[in-house]
């Protein structure tokens, strides 16, 4: 139940599922919360700051196991179509490069994994959109911003589809 349960997520497929579940286990409760979980498997983004500057931290050593297993599911994740964590990896690709942004999709899998298992229920994807729908106004600013730039002017309009 598990297994299938964990085979719905994006980019995990049946053996990367039994590989998560063969190194975290079924039973949740040794890990308080999902953050402790990344902790103990090294998916953590490392902190380095000294003086106030902050470095490159690199994450910690965990289960070598569930890392690459993690990191594999991040590169089919990457590869979906119309989904969250496809739209997460290319975001933080475009800023931080794909490596990173590769253990930081990989570390959302973990978290989402971690509450599919202690709650139960089953995996609902955001969409691909979800990050233009959390925030339309800066958005909608971004864009006027950018063809005002171009040369264009532009009055906005609501549409009756935008409800």
């Amino acid at each position: 139940m598990e297994v299938k349960r964990l085979d719905s997520i994006p980019g995990i497929s049946r053996q990367i599922a039994e590989v998560m579940l063969a190194e975290i286990g079924w039973d949740m409760s040794r890990f308080p919360t999902d953050k402790n979980l990344a902790s103990w498997a090294g998916m953590c983004p490392g902190n380095n700051e000294s003086a106030g500057k902050r470095r490159n931290g690199k994450t910690r050593k965990g289960s070598r196991w569930l890392r690459h297993a993690l990191i594999e599911a991040a590169h089919g994740a990457a590869r979906t179509k119309n989904k969250y964590l496809k739209t997460q990896y290319h975001r933080i690709a475009a800023h931080r490069g794909k490596k990173k942004a590769l253990v930081a999709v990989g570390h959302s899998i973990l978290v989402i994994s971690y509450h599919l298992l202690t709650r139960g229920q089953e995996y609902t994807d955001l969409g691909a959109n979800y990050f233009d729908e959390r925030d339309r106004n800066a958005v909608e600013r971004r864009c006027v911003k950018r063809l005002e730039k171009l040369g264009f002017k532009v009055a906005l309009q609501p549409t009756a589809i935008a409800a």
